[in-house]
């Protein structure tokens, strides 16, 4: 079960790691991100800061994936307290999802659950 929860979540994370490098990319999609703050393409400096949260979400990915043992058997030094970080971290995302003024960011609060879910089966299991 934990193999197939960090398979989906994987994959749920790579949608997102798709969504913030096309923000990188400059296209016009700021209004379904950071809370609508910057409609259309992101400045500069946004785009930045998309381009590291792609990195970042690949690194949450690695980790989820070797805490289950799928992959990234290097990692399992670091995995057993960074998944609990990570569901942490997926609690924060879904609140602050559904919760946002921007109506079209809110379409990220599923993904941030389905993340959340599948973070803490594998970190139970």
């Amino acid at each position: 079960m934990e193999t197939n929860a960090a398979i989906v979540f994987t994959v749920f994370t790579g949608i997102v790691v798709l969504f913030q490098g096309s923000l990188a990319a400059g296209i016009p999609w700021g209004k379904a991100s950071m809370g609508g703050k910057y409609p259309g393409k992101y400045p500069p400096k946004m785009r930045v800061f998309a381009g590291i949260n792609m990195l970042l979400l690949s690194f949450i990915a690695a980790i989820v994936l070797a805490e289950a043992n799928v992959m990234f058997p290097q990692l399992k030094t670091i995995s057993g307290i960074g998944i609990w970080v990570i569901v942490v971290f997926f609690v924060a995302g879904t609140v602050m999802n559904a919760i946002t003024p921007s109506k079209i960011e809110r379409i990220w609060a599923p993904v941030a659950f389905i993340q959340l879910v599948t973070s803490l089966i594998v970190a139970i299991n």
